[in-house]
């Protein structure tokens, strides 16, 4: 008896095994070609790498031809030919190298784990300058943003023009299409990234493989960043009445109302002048009211007197009783004490001298 678990998981380290003559010892009834064409600017480096394109496609049997004046390459099947999609993958090959692919990358594909992708992004943006602005974001700084998808994926990546030409294995090809299509979708790719490393930590853990992984991805909303710019003048809609508006007076209804209409000329003049002359006067004031505001004072902050800290005593009730008897005691007039023993020293020492 084996585990259902057992029968779902693919051994670490397997492989299908290789085609070979053996499988196909008869070989192909009829020959297969396609044909390709290439840009001018990519002439001189085809002509010089064409011998190893040639060398890489004789292992698998397949003639290639590179006709400079047509601008083309073509690739044919032989008599000897025994794998049937060797010319699918020559095809593969022709096709990148048409689109600025190395060769060193380019020959990859003739191998049995290896894949290609060509994702057409021309016509998924209506503005040429938007266009090359979303393009810009597939490369990043310096190409930080596709080194890093190249590394999450394992593929190679060449953004060329109106294509993106990916090369890598069937789960990293996925992925890599879904990330050029959101980006031109306005999707920043940093988003499908953090996704993807997320992933690629979450495959190490054995446990995890078999279960859901929507509880660790992120989720991001969009979020629409640019408001509707509202008018400076909003038209109102006034309320609908069936009955006309009322119609506005004429100058002379005006002039028939105040009483001008039946002033005489020179009245009218003078008025007119009146007019003019007030608002002169009203204007010669204003422009004064103005000049004078220069020589106007500004006001001043009163200023802040500090507080001294209160150096109160206390007040001792005995000693001034004291000062209040001896005072009493004394004449009005009188000398005090001291003074008059010092008076009578001095008295007697002038009469000891005659």
């Amino acid at each position: 008896t084996v585990d259902e678990s057992e029968l779902l998981t693919v051994p670490d380290g397997w492989k299908e095994p290789a085609f070979t003559r053996e499988d196909n010892p008869k070989g192909l009834l009829e020959e297969s070609s396609f044909a390709t064409l290439f840009p001018k600017y990519r002439e001189a480096y085809l002509k010089e790498c064409w011998p190893l394109v040639q060398k890489a496609l004789g292992e698998h049997f397949v003639n290639a031809t590179l006709d400079l004046i047509e601008g083309s390459m073509t690739v044919t099947t032989t008599k000897k030919t025994f794998d049937p999609y060797a010319i699918i993958r020559a095809r593969d090959l022709i096709k990148l190298l048409a689109r600025s692919v190395p060769f060193e990358q380019a020959v990859r594909i003739l191998q049995d784990d290896i894949a290609c992708d060509i994702i057409k992004i021309g016509s998924l943006v209506r503005k040429r300058d938007t266009f090359i602005k979303r393009r810009g974001r597939l490369l990043g700084p310096k190409g930080s943003t596709l080194k890093a998808l190249e590394l999450l994926t394992n593929c190679y990546i060449m953004v060329q023009g109106n294509t993106v030409s990916a090369l890598g294995p069937f789960s990293g090809l996925k992925e890599v299409r879904k990330v050029v299509l959101d980006t031109m979708k306005n999707i920043h790719p940093i988003y499908n990234i953090k996704t993807l490393m997320i992933k690629r930590e979450l495959s190490k853990d054995p446990e995890l493989r078999s279960q859901s992984w929507e509880r660790f991805l992120p989720k991001f909303k969009r979020k629409n960043l640019k408001k509707r710019k509202e008018p400076k003048k909003k038209n109102t809609k006034k309320e609908y009445t069936p009955f006309p508006p009322p119609q506005p007076e004429s100058q002379i209804d005006k002039e028939l109302a105040s009483g001008e209409y039946f002033l005489k000329e020179r009245q009218k003049k003078r008025k007119q002048v009146q007019e003019i002359k007030a608002k002169q006067a009203e204007a010669v004031k204003r422009r004064q009211e103005e000049r004078n505001k220069a020589f106007i004072p500004p006001k001043e902050k009163p200023a802040v007197k500090t507080k001294k800290a209160s150096t109160e005593k206390k007040i001792d009730i005995e000693a001034i009783k004291e000062k209040v008897k001896n005072a009493k005691k004394k004449k009005l007039g009188a000398l005090p004490e001291e003074e008059v023993k010092l008076k009578m020293a001095a008295d007697e020492k002038k009469k000891k001298k005659k």
